[in-house]
């Protein structure tokens, strides 16, 4: 029979071994001053692209995937964007959509039961998760253990059970008393970590309870970086690790109180959702001194298009460089045009030709600091 850590005599009181954490707590708040010094000169479109990441990436976790066009629709109306399309979002995608903006853009305001229950309503607009009738708006109230379970009901696992219905007051005022607290006794990155295992353990809700945890988790990053721009996508890289995320879960819940563990792998997972980042700034930049290198240069809309595609590979090769083949699909043209187009690209040093030729000729994109011919 496993005890879970609310059971325990020591709950809510969370445990860790602090040496443990000095030197991935350390690695992380250089990767966060890094990222947020690189981020400085960028504008509303990164925190637009951070944010449709979010959005997509912790409802996947979940099992729950969404149209990422929507989710895009849904962010720049959001944010007020004048790239924003005619394309109207299902009320669910907004709904996360607002939620985390919420979470994020007023992480100065009190955290309330009424401010979480908005949330979960959000997330489910029709009353419904999937084809299941659940509460909205509100704690759930059935007297059967909420559990986390897997397999088949001859072979089930239960990897989580969480406290019953009638603690849920209790268990929720503790909470928020705590999250709260005008006065932080640990840092701000631990403090999310501890705020994410905090909620997903009370599990109030039917349904949507992770994706709330993480929003969660995201306003105490906000309240503790003081910005609202988000410049990283936590949840992308948790789904990247999803079942390492369950597991130190369920193994914390079942423990005994000490959460180093945890809280070592929320680390590890924030320093690489950091790193990613920074290299998709790096990206950014690297593609903004790019068009700016072109500014002066007369192009049709096949070549922009062209190198647009290219830039967004990087220096990857575009799969092996482009080929007359694949300007033709892209740029949707004939062979000749593209023949002229490529060679036309190739006299203003814009692409290059990659060793080898006849059928298999393929050009590479030269980049600002490859460039040393003048045209």
């Amino acid at each position: 029979m496993n005890m879970y850590i609310w059971q325990r005599d020591s709950w809510p009181r969370m445990n860790w071994n602090s040496t443990e954490l000095i030197l991935p707590l350390g690695r992380t708040r250089l990767a966060q001053g890094e990222l947020i010094a690189k981020a400085e000169h960028l504008g509303i479109r990164l925190h637009a692209e951070q944010l449709e990441e979010e959005v997509f990436s912790t409802a996947a976790i979940e099992g729950v995937r969404l149209d990422r066009i929507q989710i895009r629709s849904s962010v720049e109306r959001r944010l007020g964007m004048k790239t924003a399309g005619v394309i109207h979002p299902e009320k669910h995608v907004d709904g996360l959509v607002q939620v985390l903006i919420d979470a994020t853009q007023d992480y100065s305001l009190k955290l309330s039961a009424e401010r979480l229950k908005g949330w979960q309503a959000a997330l489910f607009p029709s009353g419904y998760s999937g084809i299941h009738r659940i509460i909205t708006g509100n704690w759930r109230t059935s007297t059967s253990p909420m559990q986390v379970v897997s397999g088949s009901p001859e072979r089930e696992s239960v990897h989580f059970e969480a406290p019953p219905a009638n603690r849920l007051e209790k268990e929720i005022a503790n909470f928020l008393s705590w999250f709260n607290s005008p006065i932080w006794k640990t840092d701000g990155i631990i403090r999310a970590a501890q705020a994410h295992l905090y909620f997903v353990t009370i599990h109030p809700f039917e349904d949507g309870n992770g994706r709330i945890a993480r929003a969660v988790s995201d306003m105490v990053l906000a309240r503790d970086e003081g910005r609202s721009r988000r410049l990283y996508s936590i949840s992308a890289r948790i789904l990247s690790e999803r079942s390492e995320y369950y597991d130190i879960l369920e193994r914390t819940q079942k423990g005994n109180g000490d959460i180093t563990n945890w809280l070592v792998w929320f680390l590890e997972c924030m320093e690489g959702a950091l790193r990613t980042a920074e290299i998709q700034i790096e990206h950014a930049g690297e593609k903004a001194r790019l068009w700016q290198s072109l500014s002066n240069r007369v192009l049709n809309s096949r070549q922009k298009k062209i190198i647009n595609r290219l830039s967004e590979s990087g220096r990857d090769d575009f799969d092996g460089g482009l080929t007359n083949n694949k300007y033709r699909r892209i740029a949707r043209t004939s062979r000749e045009t593209a023949k002229r187009d490529l060679t036309d690209l190739v006299k203003k040093g814009i692409l290059r030709r990659n060793p080898g030729g006849g059928r298999s000729t393929s050009y590479s994109l030269v980049w600002p600091d490859q460039n040393t011919e003048t045209s």
